[in-house]
């Protein structure tokens, strides 16, 4: 069972949009596990049998407790029927807390499929009277992290500091040296150089060195105001 499952369109959006935030989970205790729908391929660097090796390199240094894939195609990710009844499986058996899905706004259609993929299927796998494998399960919340192929404005819900977790997500974004170094730029700032001028600037907005934004449709309920920066 786990606390939280992270659903990524593709291997490596969890990575960029919150691996500050995984580690920061795991730090606190928490099960945390990624789902990537589609293998991410073809790209112009990669092929299935690298991506599946950059991803088992990401997941160790994340120290995920669980991870897999649900082989849906890339490229074409379509909020299907079928598609979410296999998602909302994966909800039922793996039964976490919180989901974290890709903001819903982006030019990368894939990346609006697997949201809408995850709304459905947090609908369906509380069904009864089904053929779904697994119990009914209904997961408290949604929370969305931005990995998007559009320079937006955003206003997120909330900022997470992610000080202590930088250099640990930069580790693992760079196992990903398909897509992110091969047939890059390599003076500076490079692509991963600029990904830590993002933090810095999500950092800034709450006073610490970096951080990671999220966002959410429902609204956040507080027990407390200790946990506020």
């Amino acid at each position: 069972m786990l606390d939280i499952l992270v659903v990524a369109a593709h291997p490596d959006d969890a990575e960029l949009g919150m691996g500050g935030a995984i580690l920061k989970f795991k730090a606190e205790g928490l099960r945390v596990g990624v789902l990537d729908l589609t293998s991410g391929e073809p790209t112009p660097h990669g092929s299935l049998e690298i991506r599946a090796q950059e991803t088992a390199a990401a997941t160790e240094v994340l120290g995920l407790d669980w991870r897999d894939n649900l082989g849906l195609p890339n490229r074409s990710l379509e909020p299907t029927l079928a598609a979410r009844e296999q998602l909302a499986v994966v909800f039922r058996q793996q039964r976490p807390r919180w989901l974290f899905a890709p903001y819903w706004i982006d030019a990368h259609p894939d990346h609006v499929a697997a949201t809408q993929l995850v709304d459905a299927a947090r609908f369906w796998a509380k069904l009864s009277n089904t053929d779904m494998a697994g119990d009914p399960y209904h997961p408290e919340r949604i929370y969305n992290y931005y990995c998007v192929h559009l320079k937006l404005a955003v206003q997120p819900a909330f900022v997470l500091d992610i000080s202590d977790e930088w250099e640990q997500k930069r580790a693992a974004i760079e196992c990903y040296q398909s897509q992110f170094v091969t047939g890059r730029p390599v003076e500076p700032p490079t692509f991963v150089d600029s990904l830590r001028d993002e933090a810095a600037y999500w950092g800034k907005i709450i006073g610490v060195k970096y951080g990671e934004p999220f966002t959410c449709r429902e609204p956040l309920g507080l027990s407390t105001m200790a946990g506020l920066i």
